[in-house]
């Protein structure tokens, strides 16, 4: 294989695993956006998500499309769920309160998943299949094409919802001001179950990408997927739904690369190195704003 060709195959990798990255990212970006909540428990709906999937086809016997449904169905609903029970009583307290909660839902989840299932990976039935595709002497699995497919579309159809409908309109008007939104006759409850549900559907979107190409599913398998991806929406810019996306691919290709030079044992700390980086470089990321607090 030609250099050239080397360098295209592990971009459509690198691509792949970003486009995972980055729709994890925009529900960090999101939820933070809202109520500046670091919600570290997302990478666990994405461990339900996958649950979901495997129940569906292994055990229940149904098709994809139905185990597809039942994820992103599933994650939304849990999401919801998980900031009604968990968040919104909170809602006042100090941030760190937030956080503390966000981690302890995160272990809850990753818990009763071994309770129930079983501590064991579990191999996942093939979601998506097709025939791979030749550019020259680079070849493109179906998978990836298909990743990457549906990460842009997920992205273009949440770039709009934000932009030019009116529950986007009322999620950036609570994101720079709760209490004016609030005089201004929006429902901040709604908007922010709404920010929730949006953000727990690209998880489990997420969740079903992922297993496409790892298929296994295991109760900690959210914790590094989310850390990663807490990680691109840090150095996109947290809050920026454009930086997340930008930060999601920027990982993925860095660690494709890094993998191909023959140090994917070092791929995980090249990522929180990077984080680093920004937070001494950069704080508010490539993308993010700075935000100026009155006194």
């Amino acid at each position: 294989m030609s250099v050239l060709s080397m360098i295209v195959s592990q971009l459509i990798n690198g691509l792949q695993s970003g486009s995972v990255y980055a729709l994890i990212a925009l529900g960090y970006s999101m939820v933070y956006g809202i109520i500046m909540l670091l919600n570290f428990a997302h990478g666990d709906i994405i461990m339900v998500g996958a649950y979901i999937v495997w129940v569906t086809m292994s055990v229940l016997g149904l098709p994809p499309a139905v185990g597809i449904i039942a994820a992103v169905a599933g994650c939304t609903l849990l999401g919801v769920i998980i900031e009604k029970v968990a968040y919104t009583p909170l809602r006042k307290s100090p941030r760190l309160s937030l956080l503390i909660t966000a981690i302890g839902v995160s272990f809850f989840l990753q818990n009763i998943a071994q309770l129930i299932i079983g501590a064991g990976s579990k191999t996942m039935p093939a979601i998506v299949s097709g025939p791979n595709l030749y550019i020259g002497s680079v070849n493109l699995s179906f998978v990836a094409i298909v990743t990457i497919v549906v990460s842009l579309i997920s992205m273009a159809i949440l770039t709009i919802l934000v932009q030019k409908t009116k529950m986007g309109k009322a999620m950036r008007a609570v994101s720079e001001d709760m209490g004016t939104a609030q005089l201004m006759g929006i429902s901040v409850n709604k908007t922010i179950s709404f920010t929730f549900a949006i953000g727990s559907a690209l998880a489990g979107i997420g969740a079903v990408l992922y297993s496409c190409a790892y298929p296994q599913a295991s109760p900690t398998m959210g914790s590094m997927l989310g850390l990663k991806a807490f990680v691109a929406a840090v150095l996109g810019g947290i809050g920026s739904i454009p930086g997340a996306m930008i930060g999601g691919f920027a990982i993925g290709i860095l660690e494709a690369f890094v993998s191909a030079v023959g140090l994917s044992v070092w791929k995980d700390g090249v990522v929180f190195a990077i984080l680093i980086l920004v937070l001494l470089i950069k704080p508010t990321g490539i993308m993010g704003r700075e935000i100026k607090e009155k006194v």
